[in-house]
């Protein structure tokens, strides 16, 4: 999201901001509280519906469904196909942020690479931005969790050899490999809401903290895209159009110009793809290729990525003032839990500028604007 403000109009109020948000938004394993419980049938509503439930029940506004990929809405969900257990555990979790390399994060716009696609999305040097990582919780979970399980015997059953439990599937034209799609089309359409919820929770925390409007805040989603899910699409395979399912595990949409699903308002330059860095260094936003349509399905990844594992992080930790670490850097954090920072701090990262500079030589993406943390709320 970008707001109308500049670095100047926040200075000395970043604390306050994060504060704000902190104390808005439950995070952490377990979080509830964001909105009243769920009924039972208003969940099954809001997991066949996505972010035009969060819109219609007061979470951000009609244009917003215009910058979310597919509207969202993954048509064709189904919450007949999903457990119990994952609707109970989906109750109170809307308008929640996950614990592990979830986070919400105030920066800056302190590059512009390209000025013209970067103005498209409203985007100068100096604009505060805020960014948001969050899914499904513990309703998608659950609902991994149950399928693996169930597809499992899928794999047996179909005479499919696995090197791993964790790539457990089955055809996508077998009763359960349909019902796992419709089951996974619920959870993107929980994961939507989810965020959709926290967006409008954030404007609101930002004006408190301010002590502005609405609409002096002037605070716009640029895009939100999905992460960690297949989708039916046609692509080009041996030189002819093909349907097929791509799924993206850590992966994001990078569609190229003209792309019918891109927003009509970025058309024209493709489709914004937001690569998270550490909470040290930097984010940035890029578009998507034709090369990418060629050569990677239209894909790129969604994130740095790892080079250290939580527990090695939290046994190098030890004794570290993390906080005192972090503000060390300009950026003032607050963590549900000292584990959970110690986890996600800079150092278990790959440095994204790299990881940008390799995914534009490749010519997978175009780099757009880079973003400088200055305040995040960790789960």
């Amino acid at each position: 999201m970008r707001t109308g403000l500049v670095r100047s109009d926040i200075e000395g109020k970043i604390r306050d901001i994060v504060r704000g948000l902190y104390d808005v938004i439950p995070s952490g394993v377990g979080s509830s509280g964001a909105i009243p419980k769920l009924s039972n049938s208003e969940e099954r509503r809001l997991l066949q519906m996505g972010a035009k439930w969060a819109v219609e029940n007061g979470y951000g506004k009609e244009s917003d469904l215009d910058f979310i990929e597919d509207r969202g809405v993954f048509k064709g969900a189904d919450p007949s196909v999903v457990s119990d257990t994952a609707i109970k555990r989906g109750l109170e979790q809307v308008g929640t942020l996950g614990s592990g390399n979830h986070f919400v994060e105030v920066g800056v716009v302190d590059e512009v690479y390209r000025p013209e696609i970067a103005a498209a999305l409203g985007l100068t040097k100096e604009v505060v931005v805020l960014g948001l990582h969050t899914g499904s919780r513990g309703f998608g979970y659950q609902i991994c969790d149950d399928y693996v399980r169930r597809l499992l015997k899928a794999s047996a059953k179909y005479k499919i050899d696995l090197p791993d439990r964790q790539l457990a599937c089955a055809p996508i034209t077998s009763p359960e490999g349909k019902e796992y799609m419709t089951a996974m089309a619920c959870a993107a359409n929980y994961a939507w809401v989810n965020r959709q919820v926290i967006m409008a929770l954030s404007e609101k925390a930002f004006c408190r903290a301010l002590g502005m409007s609405e609409k002096t805040l002037g605070m716009q989603l640029i895009y939100d895209v999905c992460h960690n899910i297949a989708k039916v699409e046609e692509h080009e395979v041996d030189g002819k159009p093909l349907r097929v399912v791509v799924h993206r595990k850590g992966a994001t949409r990078a569609f190229g110009p003209g792309h019918p699903a891109v927003p009509e308002q970025y058309r024209k330059f493709g489709q914004p793809v937001l690569v998270p860095g550490d909470m040290g260094r930097y984010s940035y936003l890029c578009v998507g290729t034709q090369e990418a349509m060629r050569s990677t399905f239209g894909s790129a990844c969604h994130g740095a990525g790892r080079v250290a594992s939580r527990s090695r992080m939290i046994k190098e930790m030890q004794g570290h003032d993390l906080f005192a670490e972090m503000q060390a850097r300009n950026v003032f954090v607050m963590a549900k839990t000292r584990g959970g920072l110690a986890e996600e701090m800079p150092e278990a990262y790959k440095d994204v500028e790299v990881v940008v500079d390799v995914l534009e030589m490749a010519g997978i993406t175009k780099k757009v604007a880079r973003f400088r943390p200055l305040g995040v709320v960790k789960g």
